[in-house]
């Protein structure tokens, strides 16, 4: 029954976005709003189809539906309700059902959204293009990623569960869908693009209709990475939170292009340059999501975050170079009317800030796509395996982030067009006082080497250019004048500075040390004394703990776990972390108390300034909600209306 409701469900959903095209198209050809209109209903006939696939797959979990091999592969009777519900985007096949459901959502929204412009080619052209891709997903799962595969279990057969890692803490039913709301959300910007080069309205009025949805997805997309890290901090025991894996790097690719695109259409919008590369940022930015799927169910690239091999790598990279060819080919055909009317009259400009900004990012996205891509095209040409480690990364990353923080602190206080040498030390004067404070207290604390010192200067200068900028926008507005693009993003500033300064901080001057400790034993480290006091054994219905007594400064008891999984016999550790303002404590079990030998193995890491990471996290997506709503001066409604800069270059 379950079987037969999903599958249903994926025709429904498959068939509603091959109509829905039907209609558009014939809406564009014939002019019949009425077409168009149901065109457009047809969205919610391909959401009712995705919500019907992943209630048939809830329910079949639910019920340990063995018929359904997903289920078998991935259910148990002895997962805990939360991890059986995020089972269903565990693996390969129940992933993509997740990304079709949101897919779906994003469809539906958007044609809400714009059903009193049925008229419009612009609008049409974007719902074709978002109901292809979704003919393309709907497509997939019935055929390679098929989640509803029917199987004959045997009797009395029970599942293995979800892998150990992925039911091993509650931020797995949090980090995947943020991550897929992300991920998706830039479809939305992707067909508004695609549509204004395939009507040829390229000028600066498609930008409206995608700004808030950019800025959704980007949010998503940030608070997903930002609880992946979080995860591996907390699940994987080896005391890091980044690690330049694979998969992770796939996450950050799209969020490096979507963040230079947020950047660069401020100049578009206002002085009506960069169009083309606007557009290459959002083709791009698309483009990744799709690449950083193939990298993550192909099977391509080994990581704990990765799914295992199977048929759809060569259908997700096909549809990455379709999307790459298609974009490529639309922009070079609209060469002639994506000639700014624009430039830039000075380097040391809004627009020029901007400009070196997005250069910045395009540099720092290469250096993670060549070290992320460049070991699997040696591996497939040559046969030779060749890794690429965080130590490339690091080396790489650091002077271009320093650079980003620099630019940060330079960008907010340039006025557009041209900036003189007086204004410019007038509105640099706090923000440099705030960044030799800022240096002055690292060092006073302790701080010690050439790339920490700059980035907690650079790091000052940049918070004290984003402070400069709320405070004249609070006092001009109250705090009503942080709502808007260009005030939330200085809280949005706030938030990355917070976390590029942790990141310097924590890589800089981390500690730790292995030991192996009889009960009562004391070891000492960062400054820090733990002690062993005692363990014991816990069981639960899907894995037996050995949870670990540490006492931390003579203060407080701590308690890493190591979990032992029935259904795999997997053993994973569950390290408890000390958590404070000035540093993190990570405590880790290695190894567990025996009748031959009593004592625990321990490893203990000393992370200074990491909680700052995750109120980094919070505060960008604080500026973010900040910035999706209009300013007081913002009327999207006028600005529809008023004419674009080629417009009026036509005009004269």
């Amino acid at each position: 029954m379950n079987r037969a409701l999903g599958l249903t469900g994926l025709i429904i959903g498959f068939g509603g976005s091959i109509v829905a095209i039907f209609m558009l198209i014939g809406a564009l050809r014939t002019r019949r709003a009425d077409l168009a209109k149901m065109g457009r209903a047809y969205s919610l006939v391909v959401l009712a189809g995705a919500v019907l696939a992943v209630v048939a797959m809830q329910l079949a979990l639910a019920q340990r539906d063995y018929t359904i091999l997903y289920v078998a592969q991935n259910g148990s009777s002895t997962t805990p309700f939360l991890f059986n519900v995020a089972a269903m985007w565990s693996a390969l096949e129940g992933s993509i059902l997740l990304w079709g459901i949101i897919l779906a959502g994003y469809i539906t929204v958007v044609a809400h959204k714009v059903r009193k412009r049925m008229d419009d080619p612009l609008v049409i052209w974007a719902l074709i293009v978002m109901f292809a891709v979704s003919i393309f997903f709907f497509g997939l799962m019935l055929t390679a990623a098929n989640p509803f595969v029917a199987n004959s279990p045997a009797p009395g057969f029970d599942g293995p569960g979800p892998n150990p890692l992925l039911q091993n803490h509650v931020l797995m039913a949090f980090h995947p869908p943020m991550l897929y709301l992300g991920y998706v959300g830039f479809t939305v910007p992707f067909a508004f693009a695609i549509a204004a080069l395939i009507t040829g309205r390229v000028g600066e009025g498609w930008l409206i209709e995608t700004r808030r949805w950019t800025l959704f997805a980007w949010g998503f997309l940030t608070a997903g990475i930002i609880l992946g890290a979080w995860w591996s901090y907390e699940v994987l025991g080896w005391g890091g939170y980044w690690g330049w894996d694979p998969v992770e790097n796939a996450s950050l690719l799209p969020w490096l292009t979507g963040t230079a695109y947020i950047h660069s259409v401020m100049v578009q919008e206002r002085r009506g340059m960069l169009r083309v590369w606007n557009l290459s940022l959002l083709c791009a930015t698309f483009s990744l999501t799709i690449l950083g799927t193939f990298l993550t169910r192909s099977g391509v690239v080994q990581s704990v975050h990765a799914f295992t091999a199977g048929s759809v790598g060569p259908l997700l990279l096909g549809f990455f170079a379709l999307i790459v060819a298609v974009s490529v080919g639309l922009i070079g055909w609209r060469g002639d009317q994506l000639r700014s009317v624009g430039r830039i009259d000075s380097a040391v400009s809004r627009e020029g800030a901007f400009l070196a900004n997005n250069l910045v990012f395009a540099a720092l996205a290469f250096v993670v796509m060549l070290g992320t891509v460049f070991p699997l095209i040696v591996e497939a040409v040559a046969g030779d395996a060749l890794s690429v480690g965080p130590p490339y990364f690091n080396r790489m990353t650091m002077p271009l982030g320093l650079t980003l923080l620099f630019l940060m602190a330079i960008a907010p206080v340039l006025p557009w067009r041209k900036a003189s040498g007086e204004l410019l030390r007038e509105r640099l004067w706090w923000p440099a006082w705030f960044g030799i404070g800022s240096l002055a207290l690292s060092v006073v604390l302790g701080a010690r080497g050439i790339a920490a010192l700059l980035a907690f200067t650079i790091g000052g200068f940049a918070a004290g250019s984003a402070f400069r900028q709320i405070a004249l926008a609070t006092r001009r507005q109250g705090w009503r004048g942080l709502v808007g693009r260009a005030n939330g993003g200085m809280v949005v500033h706030l938030g990355t500075i917070m976390i590029g300064v942790a990141l310097a901080a924590s890589m800089s001057f981390m500690s730790q040390g292995e030991f192996t400790l009889a009960r009562g034993e004391t070891a000492h480290i960062g400054g820090h004394t733990v002690r062993y006091v005692d363990s014991h054994t816990v069981e639960y219905n899907n894995r037996i703990s050995l949870i670990a007594r540490i006492k931390v400064d003579d203060k407080v008891v701590y308690e890493p776990r190591l979990n032992r999984f029935r259904a795999s016999g997997q053993t994973v550790p569950t390290p408890s972390v000390k958590a404070g303002p000035r540093s993190d404590i990570m405590l880790s079990i290695t190894s567990a108390p025996s009748e031959d030998d009593p004592s625990l193995g321990l490893r203990v890491i000393v992370w200074p300034m990491v909680t700052w990471i995750w109120v980094g996290g919070l505060v960008m997506l604080f500026g973010t909600v900040l910035a999706i709503f209009p300013g007081k001066r913002r009327n999207p409604l006028q600005a529809v209306s008023e004419p674009t800069p080629m417009e009026l270059e036509h005009s004269r």
